[in-house]
């Protein structure tokens, strides 16, 4: 949270909510949760993480009167992660839509401009356009530096050696 804090205050974002989940947690001993998905999933899935994270945003969406919801996820979650899939995005749109005449009004859109990249290809873009990566968070575990040794960690540092890029938090390996 502390990271999402500084990387929306150094892009100036207007105002930024963060909602408490106390009871939405991993599946990782629930058991069947390897059987939740087509795919194996690591065991930091939560079962239907975003469908609860895009009703969020539509309630936020609805109430603001925006016409469009943005989402970070590129083509590797795809992969894992079934509800980052085109059916679920498009049931996803068409629900929020029939709940709310102002999204039928503004013809709500839900936009995924890196759906179609790799994490590396997130990660070169970027770097290739400013971002300040030393602000961004991958570590699946709380503290006050990463683990580099979850999931999510792991990920990060292929991301990087992918694009060529150095992470700048790699001089913070513990």
């Amino acid at each position: 949270m502390e990271a999402a804090r500084q990387l929306g205050k150094r892009v100036g974002v207007i105002e930024h909510r963060f909602t408490r989940l106390p009871d939405v947690r991993e599946a990782d001993d629930i058991v069947g949760s390897r059987m939740l998905s087509r795919h194996t999933v690591p065991p930091t899935y939560i079962p239907m993480k975003n469908a609860i994270f895009y009703a969020l945003a539509g309630a936020y969406a609805e109430e603001k009167g925006s016409g469009c919801i943005i989402g970070g996820h590129n083509r590797d979650d795809r992969r894992v992660f079934e509800d980052t899939s085109e059916e679920f995005f498009a049931s996803m749109q068409k629900m929020l839509t029939a709940g709310s005449p102002r999204f039928r009004r503004n013809g709500l859109k839900i936009l995924r401009p890196l759906k179609d990249l790799g994490k590396g290809e997130v990660v070169a873009l970027a770097a290739g356009i400013g971002v300040p990566l030393e602000l961004t968070w991958s570590c699946h575990r709380a503290g006050a530096q990463h683990c580099w040794k979850c999931d999510g960690c792991r990920r990060r540092a292929e991301a990087f050696a992918v694009a060529g890029v150095e992470d700048p938090l790699a001089s913070k390996k513990v």
